[in-house]
Formats: structure tokens, sequence, C-alpha cells
């Protein structure tokens, strides 16, 4: 097992409740150090409080254990809005929010996110037709025609 596993297991048991999740952690080397960044969230946002929670329970345990050797950074944050959903509890926290959505062929579709499936997503998209006025249509989109996925920031 690697050690970003390693960590991804110690984050897991060390976070406050069951609404919150692990979206990622990755280790980076910034000179001179080396920086852990870990990403959650949870159904109903990240406050402050969860994330240093996480963080001094990780660091203490790292400490502990031993892990790192080295000086390191560690940040513990909720991945921002521009962040993509990889996971399908992130898909499910943004249902009824506007998506972007980068095809694996190129494509992009945006709409509204109306559901997630076992295999995928449901869509809500504007359909418009040369003369015609706009109609709304639902579509499927499944994980694996998928490559990224970003919530589109509305300021009405």
């Amino acid at each position: 097992m690697d050690l970003e596993q390693t960590i991804a297991e110690i984050v897991e048991k060390h976070l406050p409740d069951d609404s919150h999740f692990l979206v990622e952690v990755k280790l980076s080397r910034q000179a001179p150090k080396r920086a852990l960044h870990i990403l959650i969230d949870a159904d109903s946002g990240v406050n402050i409080d969860s994330c240093a929670k996480v963080s001094r329970a990780v660091s203490d345990e790292i400490e502990a254990k031993d892990l790192i050797e080295e000086a390191y950074i560690l940040e513990v944050s909720s991945p921002g809005i521009d962040y993509p959903l990889n996971s399908r509890r992130q898909y499910q926290k943004n249902i009824g929010r506007n998506l972007s959505v980068l095809l694996e062929n190129g494509e992009i579709r945006e709409g509204q996110l109306k559901a997630v499936i076992q295999t995928g997503i449901v869509l809500i998209v504007k359909v418009k037709e040369k003369g015609k006025k706009a109609t709304e249509e639902e579509i499927g989109v499944s994980f694996d025609q998928i490559k990224k996925s970003t919530v589109m920031v509305s300021f009405k």
C-alpha cells in the first residue's frame, strides 16, 4: 500500500461523522518541504472546525506512526467550487445545480443535475431548434463517458 492510500485510511477514520467524506489525498513536493493536501466534503458542506479536527487527528497519527520522516506542510480543506466532481456522493450533493460535463469524446454538456443513478447522471438540458422555442430534455450520461464535471457558478 502506498503512502497516499495509508493516509486516506487514516483520514477516513477521523472524519467527524457519516455526513463527511474524503475527496482526495495528494502528497507533493513544495520546496523545501513536502506538502500533504487533504480534501474533505460533507453532504451539507464543510466548516473550518471539521477541517481543523481532521487536521489535528491526522497529523497526530502521522507523527505517532512516523509515516513522513521529513518536515511537511499539512493542508485540510474542502474542494473549491471549480474542483471537478469525482464521486457519486459529490454528484448527489449537487442535485439541482447546473453542471458543465466534459465527455470523453470532447463534447460538453451543460444542464441541471436532476438525478444520480447507478450507472451515471441525469441532466436536464435546453435544446434549441432553429426557429423554435427552446425545450428541456432529460439526458443520461454514464460515468464512463464523463471526463470531467464541474458545478457552474450562477450570479443571478
